[in-house]
């Protein structure tokens, strides 16, 4: 070799290591100040998403149960200001709206039998304490929600007393004179034993309380009644209230379909006198087609309990007796049917509450993926999507209603002052899954699976708002569809809910669309080479319009 071509060998490799000692000095200096990388996907992926915000009734609820999330005054009960502490953490998780079980003053550590509709009961604060609440919620651009109960109120409220003192004194053989005691007519009384009936102690009168005999039955046809309803409204709206969660609107008139829809189209049509923004979803756990009816009342939003709880088509979609195809033409047959009945209608998706066993528990082997994607399928469901406190953190609990309402698992110290002690009579719950303190710095936790889904729904609106239509990728374990709305970018959501890895032929489907999002269970990674869309076991992949 000569000396000439030697040197140039010299120069070339010379340079060669001067450039790789500055991409290395360039590479550290870049990740001196940041985190390390993650080695699952979507937190790279995705790191550029914002949130869309729209300022509509689509939203990302956190329903809280107010007992059991988080104590600030160390007796054991969760209360207003707990809630307050904790508005980082339901912010950071992408939640844009809260529903709060009943606040009123109650006897029971549920507060579904109210004594005072227009107050907080002392054990979770003040009505000072609501409206900070309320105003900090505000501030983070968070709505509130309160539950508000008028199926029945409770045995001790003022109104049935007075009725029930009237009755006391009334002579066996005479008839009630409302105009004497107006709050027999606030109520359901009758002389004889009905089903559904309580008899009224020493008394020859009964009065109905389907739920239990603490809790009396209003006469929801009564105009004072009503007047007593839109005072209560009137007042809350005043405070900053944004909407209600109606409780147990199929017993309103046990039995009458067209009553009950009669007197939900009084009661939102009267909200929205008061406050044209309002809204209003309400509980009709029953089947679809008593829910298609009860939206012919011009409700906002009503439970969607066909795809709920341990017998619904999520978790029956999750174990494959519901082929993921079919998950999908359901979506659209139950859209279609909901918006005939109202057009205006505004889906309310959700996986469990405070009555339905909590998700974790329904898949015994799961380690992770099989509650996520559960999630996974929820959330990106159309409409304002709700999730149960403790469910991005795959809490445990079945059995009586006490062990569906424990604390909030913020971590395993006892020392935690954030820690409640729960309902009284509730059994010992283990966990399945670790605290919120331990998920946070686990990156296949189910809370960063949650922050994730959240973050990917807020960033394309259309997930929320489209009408959906279906994709001829859906397979049996392979859930693909289009949400579309012509005010916001359209996507294609393809989801395999299978275990084991799955490729997608995109020839036919996306064009003009690009791979926005994904969400991964595991480590690896989703992959898309042309027009091959390959997912593993328990993934999903977004895909999104290109911007012209």
């Amino acid at each position: 070799m000569n000396r000439k071509k030697l040197f140039s060998i010299i120069a070339v490799l010379l340079l060669l290591v001067v450039s790789g000692a500055a991409v290395l000095v360039l590479f550290t200096k870049r990740n001196q100040n940041s985190a390390p990388v993650s080695a699952v996907q979507m937190f790279s992926f995705n790191s550029g998403l914002e949130h869309e915000k729209r300022d509509d009734a689509y939203r990302t609820t956190y329903q809280i149960f107010v007992y059991s999330f988080c104590d600030s005054n160390g007796d054991g009960i969760g209360d207003l200001n707990g809630i307050r502490s904790k508005l980082d953490y339901i912010q950071d998780l992408g939640f844009d709206e809260i529903w709060l079980t009943p606040v009123h003053p109650s006897p029971t550590y549920h507060k579904y039998d109210v004594t005072d509709y227009y107050g907080i009961d002392p054990e979770f604060g003040s009505l000072e304490d609501y409206d900070l609440l309320l105003k900090e919620c505000h501030e983070r651009g968070i709505r509130v929600l309160m539950d508000l109960v008028v199926n029945h109120t409770a045995y001790a409220h003022e109104w049935f007393q007075k009725a029930s003192d009237y009755l006391h004194e009334l002579p066996s053989d005479w008839e009630p004179d409302p105009s004497y005691c107006p709050y027999f007519d606030y109520y359901q009384f009758s002389r004889e034993p009905k089903d559904g009936y309580a008899p009224l102690q020493d008394t020859n009168w009964y009065y109905e309380a389907r739920f239990w005999s603490g809790m009396p039955d209003l006469n929801l046809d009564s105009p004072v009644v009503r007047e007593e309803i839109q005072k209560i409204a009137s007042f809350w709206f005043g405070r900053g209230v944004d909407g209600f969660r109606l409780d147990a609107v199929t017993s309103y008139h046990t039995g009458d379909p067209e009553a009950n829809v009669g007197f939900m189209k009084w009661f939102c049509q009267t909200c929205r006198t008061l406050k044209p923004d309002c809204y209003i979803v309400g509980e009709a756990w029953t089947d679809r087609n008593a829910i298609a009816k009860l939206y012919e009342s011009g409700i906002d939003s009503l439970f969607d309990f066909p795809f709920a709880g341990n017998d619904g088509i999520i978790r029956n979609t999750i174990s494959h007796s519901v082929k993921a195809s079919d998950f999908v033409n359901v979506m659209i047959s139950l859209d279609e049917q909901y918006r005939s009945s109202n057009p205006g209608y505004i889906d309310a998706p959700f996986y469990t509450n405070h009555d339905i066993a909590r998700s974790a528990g329904y898949y015994a082997l799961d380690e992770g993926p099989e509650t996520k994607m559960a999630y996974g399928l929820s959330l990106l469901m159309s409409g304002n999507s709700f999730v149960y406190y403790g469910e991005e953190i795959g809490m445990k609990g079945s059995g009586k209603d006490e062990n569906k309402r424990a604390p909030m698992y913020w971590s395993d110290s006892p020392d935690d002052s954030d820690l409640c002690a729960g309902p009284p009579d509730m059994d010992q719950v283990k966990m399945k899954f670790p605290s919120v303190a331990d998920q946070m710095t686990d990156d296949l936790s189910i809370l960063n699976w949650f922050r994730e889904v959240i973050s990917v729904r807020n960033a394309f609106p259309v997930i929320a708002r489209g009408s959906i239509e279906a994709s001829n990728i859906s397979t049996d374990t392979v859930a693909a569809f289009y949400k579309v709305d012509p005010e916001e970018r359209n996507v294609l959501i393809i989801i395999n809910l299978g275990d084991e890895e799955t490729s997608c032929d995109l020839s036919s489907e996306a064009d003009g669309y690009s791979m926005v999002a994904v969400l991964n269970t595991s480590e690896e990674w989703i992959t898309l080479e042309e027009k091959t869309l390959t997912l593993p076991g328990h993934s999903i992949a977004v895909f999104a319009e290109d911007l012209s």
